[in-house]
Order: C-alpha cells, then structure tokens, then sequence
C-alpha cells in the first residue's frame, strides 16, 4: 500500500527536525574554535606601587575582565561575600598593576591551576601589603571546583595580588579565599593546562606563555 497523508506528514516533521538539530550542530562546532595564543613581550618586572584602601568600597565590583595574549576572560565576583578581597583586586587592577604581568605557575598534578598576578613572575612578588581571608570554602572533597577564582598566600590573612584560575575540579584546604567564577574563557585556562609545564613535569612555568595584557573592572 502507498504510504498514508498521516504518515507522510510525521516523516517530514521527523526530517526536518533531524536537518534542524544538524545545522545547529555544525553552527556550534564552528564556534568552538581552537584557542590561539599571539607572541608577548611581556617579562617579570618590578611591580607598580599601589597604596591599599583603607576601608571596603561601599560598590565592589561585579566582573574583572582579563585581556591576555591567548583571549579573553571574564570572571564574575562573589560580591559582598569578600568585600576586602575585591577592593584591594580592583584598586590594584585600576593601577595597572597587573598589566603586561606573566601567568607564572601551572600545576597540573594534584590541583589544577593557573595562578597569576605576580609581575615579578618569580612566585613570591606582592603589592607589599595583605589583607584578610574571606569566603573559605567547606573542607570537602573539590571545594574548589572548575571556574573557581581565589587567592593564593603564603598563611593566614597573607591575600596580596598572587590568585589562581581553577581549570578543572580541586580539592584544596579550605584556606584560600574565593573571590570569583570564570564565566567566559575556561577553555583558554585549560588549553594552556593541555599545554602542560616547561621540563615535564605537574608543576611550573606554563609551556604556552600566557600574559594579562590588561586587567579592567566593571
């Protein structure tokens, strides 16, 4: 027997859903494009001086957004859950401070991180003052999950400029203030991990050279 209207018309619909959900398919490949990092001149050097504020700002800011050579990430604050963190982060980034600075360490192995911030580029430059912890995480079992954004120190209420860009899920002490979420530019994050460290390695300068190039608060 010929095939019925009835049937006719759900095998149509049925293609032409199928047709739908493949241009949106090939539409979404073409967007996920490879991340591309351009060349940087920029080097460890001595930080700008910056005066710290003496009191939080009464309107923290809500996005810092980080121009580097390999793309653009855009991190959303945690807002008044760490209101002395986000101060200092922005009066330093309206500086310049972070400007032109390396991102110097990637670890890979055990915790999985970018940690940035330090103009110096040796792991141990600040702003020459600190200020307290806020927002610790639970002790638990990847409190510091992909995306997450916190501060890296050297000891309690040690927080400086030194923060570390979470690529995929980590368990950390409950001891680094969590400032931030990565709403824009992981990929960028974890390409540079895939990148891996100079030498081998799970812990290092990353083999991908990655700099902030501008840091802008909004």
């Amino acid at each position: 027997m010929g095939m019925t209207v009835k049937r006719f018309l759900s095998v149509c619909i049925s293609l032409t859903l199928v047709l739908a959900t493949s241009v949106v398919a090939a539409s979404a490949a073409q967007k996920s494009t490879p991340v591309k990092c351009v060349a940087t001149k920029a080097v460890g050097h001595t930080p700008k001086v910056v005066k710290p504020i003496a009191k939080p700002l009464t309107k923290l800011p809500k996005t810092f957004t980080l121009a580097t050579n390999c793309g653009t990430i855009v991190i959303t604050t945690v807002g008044k859950k760490a209101p002395w963190t986000l101060t200092e982060m922005s009066t330093l980034a309206k500086a310049g401070y972070f400007d032109n600075s390396l991102c110097h360490r990637l670890t890979t192995s055990g915790i999985y991180v970018l940690q940035c911030g330090d103009p110096t580029a040796t792991g141990s430059g600040g702003p020459g003052f600190s200020y307290p912890d806020e927002n610790l995480p639970a002790n638990v079992v990847n409190n510091y999950p992909a995306g997450t954004v916190a501060m890296a120190n050297s000891g309690p209420g040690t927080n400086g400029s030194q923060f570390f860009l979470v690529f995929a899920d980590t368990t950390l002490g409950p001891n680094y203030t969590i400032w931030g979420k990565i709403t824009k530019g992981l990929e960028i994050v974890q390409a540079i991990a895939k990148a891996g460290v100079k030498g081998g390695g799970g812990d290092g300068t990353p083999n991908t050279k990655i700099a902030l190039t501008k840091v802008s608060v909004s």
